[in-house]
């Protein structure tokens, strides 16, 4: 829980969730832990203007349905779930249009509500997703993340022969890396200053892995001197965003997922204007293209996300978890609770 306005979580006992009659109870099996969840835990500025202790926190999971409300048809008990963790009105003029994922409205579990460090969880039954079986509570208690990267590499691009550059190569843009080896990029270039990320990037299937200083020789080697068709920017650092729109060629396109920490300067005139290129501003998942998406990769068998899951602990080791994420040296993270 995120028990009081400060610094840290804390391990407690808590009521059972109860269920309206359009939500379902889900024990959860498996959570994994998100850097969203480290600023709630270091209690930065984002934390400070967003969240609204006593709640427990946690966006990431996958179990078992345990109990269903008495208007739920389409999910019933023993069911092997995840879940949309945005909980949008589903009324307004973007949810009507198809694009409930930017819904002013969003309430987010783990952030705005009780979320899913614990042993149960209740959720709308709209939001449920039904795993394969032969999908893991592993695999789907990270479909939040992935959902993610498929949103940021699969929207509105073509990625089929494409080169594609990935900045940041946290476990998000690792697993944009398998997205676009498996979607068929003829080049995925990836670049991190942290040797173990790069590490996973290779595993994921990137065909380069660079430090940022040596991106611009991998991007020229590649395209001819071009640039890439694709950015995915995933790490919201200042240069790595300016980097992507010098790498990427004329006419091409810019995914962005990273957040700035803070305002940054851009020289629209140079760096996109007369470059014609486009600029995607990635938002959660797209409700539910993303999440047919996810379990056709999934299904593919060409897409294993299992090498960027690097960390498992208990919930009694929330400490640990935090730590392990901060320390660089961690993919993802994944909570064990039952």
């Amino acid at each position: 829980m995120k028990e009081t306005a400060g610094p840290g979580f804390v391990l407690r006992e808590v009521p059972e969730p109860s269920i309206r009659d359009d939500e379902v109870l889900i024990q959860v099996r498996r959570a994994g832990v998100c850097g969203t969840d480290v600023h709630i835990y270091e209690w930065d500025d984002w934390a400070r203007g967003r969240c609204r202790p006593p709640f427990v926190v946690g966006h990431e999971f996958a179990g078992d349905v345990v109990q269903v409300g008495a208007l739920v048809e389409n999910v019933k008990v023993g069911d092997r779930v995840t879940a949309e963790g945005h909980i949008v009105d589903g009324m307004c003029l973007l949810c009507r249009t198809g694009n409930a994922h930017v819904c002013p409205h969003t309430k987010i579990i783990g952030v705005d509500r009780d979320g899913c460090f614990a042993e149960y969880i209740a959720m709308p039954a709209t939001n449920v997703w039904h795993l394969d079986a032969n999908v893991s509570y592993e695999i789907g208690g990270i479909h939040d993340p992935m959902g993610n990267a498929f949103h940021t590499a699969l929207t509105h691009t073509e990625i089929p022969g494409a080169t594609v550059l990935v900045t940041g190569c946290g476990p998000i843009g690792c697993f944009a890396v398998g997205i676009c080896k498996a979607a068929g990029a003829s080049r995925i270039i990836a670049s991190d200053v942290n040797p173990k990320r790069l590490e996973l990037a290779r595993r994921m299937g990137a065909h380069d892995t660079v430090h940022p200083s040596e991106a611009a020789t991998a991007v020229e080697r590649a395209t001819g001197g071009y640039g890439v068709d694709v950015v995915l920017e995933m790490s919201g650092v200042p240069a790595a965003i300016h980097q992507a729109f010098a790498l990427v060629r004329v006419g091409g396109r810019v995914q962005m997922l990273g957040i700035p920490a803070k305002p940054m300067e851009v020289n629209f005139a140079s760096e996109v204007i007369f470059k014609g290129i486009t600029i995607y501003g990635v938002v959660g998942r797209r409700m539910y293209d993303t999440w047919h998406q996810m379990t056709r990769f999934l299904r593919s068998g060409e897409f294993d996300p299992t090498p960027v899951i690097t960390h498992r602990f208990p919930l009694e080791g929330f400490d640990d978890a935090i730590h392990a994420i901060k320390s660089g040296e961690a993919g993802k993270v994944v909570f064990e609770i039952a």
